[in-house]
């Protein structure tokens, strides 16, 4: 919603003072069509010949989670951090074999379908069941699953940040774009010198607007969206440090009442739930 808000009012301020201050929008309008035909398709031909198929299929997905509210919420962090603790709590009490059959088979197990805003998650249950794997093995430290976990911290947000990069490409490219618009409509307008002025000028114009197009489009509409697909992808990774904190913390020999307020601690002040807010909502799951 934010999204088009923010994309209405560019386009009001820009032409709605082009507009009063006695601009015509005929040209533009005449030519908007063939110009963003040109522009919009040599694009789209870049950004194919500029990345993997991959890359193409996450950038799509990454747009349309921009038109989405965020799913990381303090009501998730929450069943997350309460998931946790019932784990930690299992484990502590009766053994970390206890909490085998849970970590095999996560979508049956009954401490994870308890929670299933995090339960039914894939990349959050697969993060947990196989650290939590880890460490049932017992043949890790707690220094090598921190070091792993960084690693595939770091892999994570490399793939996760490839859609940002694309959309940053398709921002500098659209100016280049726009140009090349423009100086084919200046060498259509040079292949009839000998028309009226008037002809002359609407013919310039029109050329004109492929240039405005192109920054327009590069820094009001793609720019602004690979930076708030950044953001939502940040979210992402916050997760998975709030996840690595709390079994690490458990590792170590603290308390799982302890441990994930360690990793409550990692959470954005945003969507960090108080201590009391917490500790509520574990008592009453």
């Amino acid at each position: 919603m934010f999204v088009i808000i923010g994309w209405v009012v560019v386009l009001g301020c820009v032409f709605g003072v082009f507009v009063a201050h006695g601009g015509n929008m005929g040209p533009i309008l005449k030519a908007l069509p063939w110009e963003m035909a040109m522009i919009g398709g040599a694009t789209l031909g870049a950004f194919i010949v500029n990345n993997q198929m991959v890359v193409i299929k996450s950038t799509m997905a990454g747009v349309g989670m921009c038109f989405k509210g965020s799913k990381y919420t303090k009501d998730r962090y929450m069943e997350l951090l309460a998931l946790m603790f019932d784990i930690l709590q299992k484990a502590r009490k009766e053994g970390l074999m206890s909490i085998e059959k849970d970590v095999e088979d996560p979508h049956s197990s009954p401490l994870f379908q308890k929670y299933p805003t995090v339960g039914n998650d894939h990349h959050v249950t697969e993060f947990i069941t196989d650290y939590l794997r880890m460490m049932v093995s017992g043949n890790l430290n707690a220094h090598e699953i921190e070091s792993l976990m960084d690693s595939e911290i770091e892999t994570h947000h490399q793939e996760a940040h490839a859609p940002v990069g694309a959309i940053q490409r398709i921002a500098g490219g659209l100016p280049a774009f726009g140009i090349v618009a423009a100086v084919l409509g200046v060498v259509k307008t040079m292949g009839s010198v000998g028309q009226p002025p008037a002809v002359l000028g609407a013919m310039i114009g029109s050329a004109l607007v492929g240039t405005f197009l192109g920054i327009l489009l590069a820094y009001a509409f793609a720019e602004p969206l690979a930076g708030l697909l950044e953001q939502k992808l940040e979210e992402s990774a916050k997760e998975l440090q709030c996840i690595k904190t709390t079994l690490l913390a458990s590792m170590q020999g603290y308390a799982p009442q302890v441990a994930i307020e360690f990793g409550r601690k990692v959470l954005l002040s945003t969507v960090r739930p108080t201590f009391g807010e917490l500790e509520a909502h574990v008592k009453k799951k």
